[in-house]
């Protein structure tokens, strides 16, 4: 695997990239989110981790330009810990959270959860009459019109569908679509499905409340 490091502490960068070579992992650097969007721009990368705080253009903003480049795993890596920052990093399309100080080799185990994760979501396309959802090209359409959604609607959209006719609680959706590290509550799920549904627009029944449980997918 191929993987960027971003982080303006070099430190921080020579501990990870020490272990992502044990892994036999190839690496790239970078100290700011311009020179990481400049790599991305030019190198396919199986991963990316990506500080927040950084000089010259911060972690969001650069994950943002990254995610509308190349559809490539980010995991962000932080000191900040407050709810409201994991919440809108997976908004903008993190698919993992890692606070500092960190364990080195967890990290290298998130770096393969999540590029096994996005192998396993390829080639996958589901259609319901006018509904198409493609999962490899991460796109939803409805009378061939792209629907507009968040890198997490998508997600908990692609996660409702793969599990479609099964009840899932608020908890189990958390978990999943969030990461199990992500404590966050059920108003979070409870206010995407909110987004999600008015997004579906003509489809938006087919997400179904379980009362007293959580939601399905049911087509």
């Amino acid at each position: 695997m191929r993987i960027l490091i971003v982080d303006d502490e070099i430190k921080i960068r020579e501990v990870v990239r020490e272990y992502a070579r044990v892994m036999n992992y190839e690496c790239d650097e970078a100290s700011n989110g311009n020179e990481a969007v400049d790599l991305v721009t030019k190198n396919d990368y199986d991963c990316v981790i990506l500080d927040i705080m950084m000089p010259e253009l911060d972690g969001f903003s650069a994950c943002k330009k990254i995610k509308s480049i190349r559809d490539v795993p980010v995991i962000m890596l932080s000191a900040r810990q407050e709810e409201y920052d994991k919440l809108f990093s997976f908004d903008i399309g993190v698919d993992d959270y890692v606070t500092k100080p960190f364990s080195p080799k967890e990290l290298m185990a998130r770096i393969k959860v999540v590029s096994e994760r996005r192998q396993k979501r390829a080639n996958e396309k589901y259609v319901f009459d006018t509904l198409v959802i493609d999962v490899d090209g991460r796109s939803v359409t409805i009378d061939g019109e792209k629907v507009m959604l968040t890198p997490k609607e998508l997600d908990l959209l692609i996660y409702l569908v793969q599990n479609r006719n099964i009840a899932l609680g608020r908890e189990k959706i958390l978990s999943a679509v969030w990461d199990s590290d992500y404590y966050g509550d059920d108003r979070t799920v409870d206010t995407h499905i909110k987004m999600l549904r008015r997004s579906l627009g003509p489809y938006r029944d087919y997400v179904v409340t379980v009362r007293g449980m959580g939601y399905k997918f049911e087509a």
